[in-house]
């Protein structure tokens, strides 16, 4: 039996031919394009009504019960570019009812992304799910909304840190949609159901502005606070309350190491004198980070400066006293030059908390050649002395002797 085989090209149009040969490879092109797609996806879940996008929020919203709160959308990119309207809809899961956009009820409504509730009751909680649809695409978002009661406030706190010994700032969350473009919104906060003194130096709440502001951190700080305000919607006013749990940390200190040697600037000595200079670091009984010691010239290293080694480091030392361990390197000197009075020497001590610098500076030592010249000066003024002196008594000799006549017999 002859096989079938169909050629590249042919002088004639056949359709058998285009279906073997084309259409199997248009199938996989587009079964690969459609696997790339999914794969960018935040969220695919299989549905009944053909959303192609499913995303779930795992965090819900709380609200107290009485209060208002507002659910938004997510919102997806449309997938066509030349149909740029999207049907926006709401509904309550295990609910018959559909809150299209601009729906407004006594106390349920629609504006834009979002839906309202003014306010909230415990029936409320549920699951709410947006739907976002046009001729060519769906997306759907899942928000779960949990109402509750005013007696069970701190099961829904806000956690927040700061520092102790710092400036410390406690945000009111969750406003945008009651503040918008009103900066006039005054906050009310509360310690532990005490309302705060704003006259304290301590507490400070700026008028239009969501936070307050603690200085200095204190353990004491630590807690609950409450924030309340007022939003005001056609003639209705609506109490918003938010609760923040405060957490108080302590700052680790940084143990910069501490440079106990060389405790004086300026060193003295006399030219082509041997010199050591040493550099001990106090690190402490308790702090075991590693701790790098070395010697600068000029705030180049030593073994750049001095390639010849008539000046170079020594070998580091460790030692321990009262159980506080530290360590040292010395500055070695074969012999002084001129050159070393105009050079910087620094001692560098460093680890993971910091580093300290220790500058020395080395001077020529002139009380040798003071001490000298004062030795040769005191033989001249001694022979000065004797030799007035002697001439002195020959003087006075000479004058007593003009100054009297022997009588004659």
């Amino acid at each position: 039996m002859k096989s079938y085989r169909c050629p590249y090209v042919i002088p004639d149009f056949s359709l058998s031919c285009f279906l073997w040969k084309v259409v199997p490879r248009l199938l996989c092109i587009f079964s690969a394009n459609m696997l790339n797609i999914s794969a960018f996806r935040i969220h695919h879940v299989e549905n009944t009504d053909n959303c192609q996008d499913y995303t779930i929020y795992s965090w819900p919203t709380f609200v107290l019960e009485g209060e208002p709160t507002v659910l938004k959308c997510l919102q997806f990119k449309n997938r066509n570019p030349f149909d740029l309207s999207l049907n926006l809809t709401w509904k309550k899961k295990d609910s018959l009812g559909i809150i299209p956009v601009g729906f407004k009820g006594p106390r349920i409504m629609s504006q834009g992304d979002a839906v309202w509730l003014l306010p909230t009751i415990l029936q409320d909680s549920g699951e709410y799910i947006c739907t976002q649809r046009n001729s060519s695409y769906c997306a759907k978002v899942s928000i779960h909304l949990k109402v509750v009661k005013r007696n069970e406030t701190n099961n829904i706190s806000y956690p927040q840190k700061a520092f102790l010994l710092s400036s410390g700032k406690i945000v009111c969350p969750n406003l945008e949609n009651f503040i918008q473009n009103n900066t006039n919104y005054e906050l009310k906060w509360y310690k532990d159901s005490t309302r705060l003194n704003m006259d304290n130096k301590k507490f400070t709440a700026l008028e239009g502005t969501n936070y307050l502001l603690i200085n200095p951190i204190s353990m004491h700080d630590s807690g609950y606070y409450t924030c309340e305000m007022t939003f005001a919607f056609e003639k209705e006013q609506y109490n918003i309350t938010r609760i923040v749990q405060l957490q108080i940390l302590e700052k680790k200190e940084k143990n910069i190491p501490l440079i106990a040697n060389p405790n004086e600037r300026i060193t003295s000595v006399a030219l082509g004198s041997h010199l050591t200079i040493p550099c001990r670091v106090f690190i402490g009984a308790n702090n075991h980070s590693d701790v790098d010691v070395w010697w600068l010239a000029n705030n180049s290293y030593i073994q750049t400066i001095y390639p010849d080694g008539r000046v170079k480091e020594g070998e580091t030392g460790q030692f321990v006293e009262n159980n506080n361990r530290s360590i040292e390197v010395e500055l070695i000197f074969d012999s002084i030059t001129e050159a070393d009075f105009h050079t910087d020497f620094r001692c560098v001590a460093q680890n993971v908390g910091g580093n300290r610098i220790q500058t020395v500076t080395v001077k020529e030592k002139k009380k040798d050649r003071e001490l000298s010249w004062h030795l040769a000066v005191v033989p001249v003024a001694v022979a000065v002395v004797i030799i007035g002196g002697v001439y002195l008594s020959k003087y006075w000799k000479q004058r007593s002797t003009k100054g009297y006549v022997v009588a004659s017999s």
